[in-house]
């Protein structure tokens, strides 16, 4: 009992002191935050301008006021700020926007109840200004794309009696620190209604729990929504454009200055210069390369530490509640969370070199899993095999080079004005972009003399697709389109209000429901319309698409590779790549799935490495003829099969050829035509929408062998052929006369 009192009496001692060092009057000065926008802006209503038209803008714009490097979070978040300032904007991106860190985080809109934990115990100052400024933004966000994020309960399981003060009162100071700004008080619950709410959770020793609320986003989609918004506002945003040299000249008083960069548009190949008044570097773990680009000799500020995360099954978690591991075995914080329908695990924390590709590892992976099935119930066996997915992210710790103890890791954000006027914005997270924007901003109008007409209109500005959108949006799309329930709430929840244009771009499917809306693969509600839409998004790749337009790879690499021939398809015939161009990308997009999307990892569990793992997924879907080992009767009588189906003797069979025969043979409309599509997917190998002759001999010989047992195709050819020879075999007499 006395230990109890004591961690009671510290907590509420020291929060009390913080409160004393900080002000009360500044913990309730958080205003009401409420939606701004009340008149629909200007610029929402303004055309998105091509990626040819944002290149030539880039060509022909003789000066810029401001030039952004790197196209993540804070990067697009500078842009936005820069051209709501009424200055000309452009920005450049090596990759695309979103591909690095900002689309491999947690997914969580967070003030950071650790950072105040050590705000209130150690007495720091810094600490909790960080979570006082992330708590703001955390509001803001939520209100600014309210169709991309929405506030998550996330339950603290406690199994000590003397944590429970403990946690409380910490959690009850984290409600008090956001102020008017807090989504919603967080509550105590006991035993059994913690196991009421997280039945999953491990019942030995659980005392009760604490359930606190943050912000959960989408935040690929987070992040080309701020680049969209600031395309609509006149900024140049140029996905796959590299610097390869920053630009430099004097200025009137003989001081050298960055004037602009030498890029390179990776698509074509095409190298240009683009000059601007002033240059931002925030290009988060590759803030130093930039800054060596302007003096070799500068000290590197950026300390790069990589966490992993896993995606799970749903039925590893609530679909509406998460859980915070807050001591994990190693002294890590383990998050489980629901998130697009299934569970999102992780993160670790750990050095690592810097890359454009960061793998996940066997050991980060394991390590996730041994902390999660510490408090799980022994009812749910964590398998590694229900790892869908797992991604690392790099996460940019900076060192400040302003401060006087430069070995220090900063926790907040730094922004670096170099002798040349390079303006470096760098660390903090996700939750703070906006801010992290403001101040680089603020910086660069200072030390660069631009005359910017207005100030920064960033905090409430609504982001595209936002203006106007409720939870129920969902409803008239599905009833004025005639789209699944569940495919027009994810059409919804990530475009806004421009999903109506998703949705007339949608194919008519043929089926009495859905009306329209073809999915790129099962049990996921992505359609085909999203990747002609995801190219006016700007994307560029499949691995775009596949990535940070779609969220198919971070959620199920299976699902990911299934659907990625009708991506390459698709995109082969709008952008009018080449049959070299498109197996290229088919190539790039595996490559991504087996390095960054976790399928290395297990590979090499299975001892397999990535030549053979592609080499053999390539095998799968490539293979002729050549390899169909059949005798010679049973090569006629497949042949006859085929051919009974292979209406003109083209050689290969349709969907349309497959419903003729078998609506003339059963029941009209016993066989749905999905599932035929889908019978046909199964055995086109090369994926052109037909299956050839040695397409089907290749599964006949597979099925003799028993390398593959139960294909439907299969069997429904030759239930037809029965079903027809059985009619043909039948007399007059045992018919009845004919009558």
């Amino acid at each position: 009992m006395w230990r109890q009192r004591k961690v009671w009496g510290t907590a509420v001692a020291a929060g009390a002191t913080v409160v004393g060092l900080y002000g009360y009057k500044n913990l309730k000065s958080s205003e009401v935050f409420q939606a701004r926008d009340v008149a629909l802006p200007d610029w929402v209503n303004n055309p998105l301008p091509s990626r040819e038209a944002q290149i030539k803008a880039l060509q022909c714009t003789t000066e810029f006021d401001v030039l952004v490097i790197g196209g993540g979070a804070t990067g697009c978040g500078v842009a936005l700020d820069s051209v709501s300032r009424g200055l000309s904007t452009a920005l450049v991106e090596k990759h695309d926007f979103s591909s690095g860190t900002s689309s491999r985080s947690t997914k969580l809109i967070h003030g950071g109840v650790r950072y105040l934990q050590k705000a209130i115990m150690r007495l720091d100052r810094e600490q909790y200004h960080l979570v006082k400024e992330a708590l703001h933004e955390r509001a803001n966000l939520l209100e600014i794309a309210p169709h991309l994020s929405a506030p998550l309960p996330i339950m603290l399981p406690v199994y000590e009696w003397y944590l429970v003060p403990y946690y409380w009162a910490g959690i009850k100071m984290y409600d008090f620190v956001a102020g008017r700004q807090c989504l919603r008080s967080s509550y105590l619950l006991g035993r059994e209604k913690t196991l009421e709410r997280f039945p999953m959770l491990k019942k030995d020793k659980l005392k009760a729990s604490i359930v606190y609320y943050d912000g959960q986003q989408n935040d690929s989609r987070m992040n080309i929504a701020l680049a969209l918004t600031a395309a609509r506002q006149g900024a140049a945003m140029c996905n796959h454009v590299e610097v390869v040299e920053l630009l430099k000249k004097k200025d009137e008083t003989g001081k050298e200055v960055c004037c602009g960069a030498k890029v390179k548009d990776n698509t074509n190949g095409n190298v240009f210069d683009v000059y601007a008044k002033c240059v931002v570097n925030s290009t988060g773990p590759f803030t130093d390369s930039i800054r060596s680009m302007d003096d070799g000799e500068r000290p590197k500020i950026c300390q790069p530490s990589a966490g992993v995360h896993v995606i799970l099954p749903d039925y590893y978690s609530p679909d509406t509640m998460g859980l915070l591991d807050p001591s994990t075995s190693d002294g890590r914080v383990i998050f489980f969370l629901p998130w697009e329908g299934l569970t999102i695990a992780g993160t670790t924390d750990s050095p690592t070199e810097i890359t454009h590709s960061p793998e996940p590892t066997e050991t980060d992976i394991k390590f996730i899993l041994s902390e999660i099935k510490n408090y799980l119930s022994p009812d749910v066996r964590v398998r590694r095999g229900d790892v869908l997915a797992a991604w690392s992210g790099i996460r940019p710790l900076v060192t400040d080079p302003n401060s006087t103890n430069t070995q220090s890791i900063s926790r907040n954000h730094v922004v670096d004005v170099s002798p040349s006027n390079l303006i470096t914005i760098a660390g903090g997270k996700w939750t703070t972009y906006r801010s992290m924007a403001q101040d680089a901003m603020e910086a660069a109008v200072k030390h660069c003399q631009l005359k910017a007409p207005k100030g920064s209109r960033t905090d409430g500005m609504v982001l595209d697709g936002g203006h106007g959108w409720t939870p129920n949006s969902y409803i008239k799309l599905a009833q004025d389109y005639g789209l699944e329930t569940d495919v027009a709430k994810h059409l919804s929840n990530t475009y806004g209000t421009r999903a109506v244009n998703i949705a007339r771009m949608a194919m008519v499917t043929g089926r009495r429901w859905p009306i329209v809306g073809k999915r790129l693969v099962e049990d996921f509600p992505y359609i085909e319309a999203e990747i002609s839409y995801a190219m006016k998004e700007y994307a560029c790749t499949a691995v775009d698409v596949l990535a940070r337009r779609t969220r198919l790879a971070f959620l199920n690499t299976q699902a990911a590779e299934e659907a990625l021939p009708a991506i390459v398809r698709i995109m082969k015939k709008e952008l009018n790549w080449s049959n070299q161009r498109a197996q290229e990308e088919h190539k790039a997009a595996m490559h991504f799935i087996y390095h960054e999307m976790g399928k290395k990892a297990y590979a090499k569990l299975l001892s397999e490495d990535a030549t053979r793992y592609i080499e053999r997924k390539a095998r799968e879907s490539a293979e002729d003829a050549s390899n169909v080992n059949l005798n010679a009767v049973d090569m006629e009588r497949y042949k006859r099969r085929f051919n009974l189906f292979d209406k003109g003797r083209k050689g290969f069979v349709t969907r349309q050829d497959l419903k003729t025969v078998l609506d003339s043979e059963f029941e009209n409309g016993l066989i749905k035509e999905e599932d035929l599509t889908d019978m046909l997917n199964e055995v086109d190998l090369n994926k052109n929408g037909q299956v050839e002759l040695d397409e089907f001999l290749q599964l006949m010989s597979s099925m003799r062998e028993g390398r593959v047992t139960g294909n439907r195709l299969a069997t429904v050819m030759r239930q037809g052929e029965l079903k027809k020879f059985d009619r043909a075999d039948v007399s007059v007499q045992r018919s009845g006369g004919g009558l």
